[in-house]
């Protein structure tokens, strides 16, 4: 029940920024401008990313102790004024404490000005199109925090616990080691699980509504629960999958299975769509 309750909520707001972007679609300028920084950030702390409501998101690991962030900023209005007062409250602000940073995304969805989003716009310019698209490189060990809205999501050499909520989008992400925690509207995901150095705790990754390929490589031990709720169907192409109960047989709609020697719980939960379990490919 709270799956379902989770899904609803999710396709609810997918439905409101859809009207919402409609609602917008006379004529309107647009102009793109990009924003950069960099700043040291040790391993082991947590980064959170608070997208717009449209844009995408990517976070790849790598070996510097750093993060650094680049934001191409798309905002669209009337006329060329309307356009130079969206570009002073369009972009992202920082909240740095101790072993955590926060990107958040700032805008004409903030109504009032608040907080870094000073300037008050006439109500005019409240709620036209806007979108950022991140991309965001962060030292390999650590923690993520993501949500988003409708844009693309990739997330990559990142060694650490992943939470991760987003509306609509075509998703990839990488499961090195840590928990994931991700919730999903509408779209595509792809979940993939290296070949090599996989040391997951657990992972549980929900679509409301879509397509989701699961990527395990032959020699994985785990206990996979993969389940459509509503509408669609499971499919299966590992071989060494196999019942953990014997007096539970695989369908089209439900697997529980045991992996190797088991262990590590995968779950993986449609709505309305399909769920596909295939073999990792082969590194080159």
């Amino acid at each position: 029940m709270k799956t379902q309750t989770i899904f609803r909520v999710l396709l609810l707001a997918a439905f409101i920024v859809a009207v919402c972007s409609v609602s917008f679609s006379q004529s309107l300028l647009k102009r793109t401008t990009f924003k950069n920084d960099k700043f040291d950030f040790g391993v082991g702390g947590t980064v959170s990313i608070i997208g717009a409501p449209n844009g995408s998101i990517s976070v790849e690991g790598w070996q510097r102790p750093e993060i650094e962030i680049s934001a191409e900023i798309e905002v669209q209005a009337p006329t060329e004024a309307d356009l130079a007062k969206l570009f002073e409250v369009t972009g992202f602000a920082l909240n740095e404490g101790l072993g955590r940073v926060a990107i958040i995304s700032l805008g004409n969805h903030l109504s009032g000005g608040k907080g870094a989003n000073k300037v008050k716009l006439p109500k005019n310019l409240v709620g036209l199109p806007f979108r950022i698209d991140y991309k965001v490189k962060v030292p390999h060990y650590c923690d993520l925090e993501i949500n988003g809205g409708d844009g693309d999501l990739s997330i990559s050499g990142v060694e650490g616990t992943m939470r991760v909520n987003y509306l609509k989008t075509n998703a990839k992400i990488d499961i090195l080691t840590g928990s994931v925690a991700a919730t999903f509207g509408t779209g595509t995901v792809n979940i993939i699980v290296p070949y090599r150095n996989w040391h997951s705790r657990s992972a549980n990754v929900q679509l409301a509504t879509g397509d989701m390929n699961v990527y395990l490589p032959p020699t994985v031990s785990s206990e996979i629960d993969a389940t459509i709720l509503r509408t669609g169907r499971v499919e299966n192409e590992l071989a060494n999958l196999k019942p953990r109960n014997r007096n539970i047989a695989f369908t089209d709609r439900a697997i529980y299975a045991k992996a190797g020697n088991g262990g590590v719980p995968l779950k993986f939960t449609v709505g309305d769509g399909t769920l596909k379990i295939m073999e990792t490919p082969k590194p080159e």
